[in-house]
């Protein structure tokens, strides 16, 4: 199966900066889409990022200009660069991939474990 471990939340002031990074491991053919999501208490899951295989992205409005979303796909990891950080993007952040198995050469679509970031005023 294909895993991906995300790393880099934490608790930061508003302000601040933070660098999520999303690493895809497993028996892999491809990976097309790699992003971002997150989900705070009592609201529904919204994407906040991500990029194509070819390179395009995808910002939810009340990220652009704030959010950077970038891949080495040499590594299959996809990152988050997060500036200018506000209580309201406190939330648990999921690294999400689809792709192609490097196994059947079939599709998948895994989810990470989900990395806590707090954001205080």
């Amino acid at each position: 199966q294909v895993q991906l471990v995300e790393s880099g939340g934490g608790l930061v002031q508003a302000g601040g900066s933070l660098r999520l990074s999303c690493a895809a491991s497993g028996s892999i053919f491809s990976i097309n889409n790699m992003g971002w999501y997150r989900q705070a208490p009592g609201k529904y899951r919204e994407l906040v990022a991500d990029i194509t295989s070819g390179g395009s992205t995808n910002y939810a409005d009340s990220v652009k200009g704030r959010f950077t979303v970038s891949r080495d796909n040499a590594k299959n990891t996809v990152y988050l660069q997060m500036n200018s950080l506000k209580p309201d993007d406190t939330a648990v952040y999921y690294c999400n991939a689809r792709g192609y198995s490097g196994t059947y050469y079939g599709r998948f679509d895994t989810w990470g474990q989900g990395t806590q970031v707090t954001v205080s005023s």
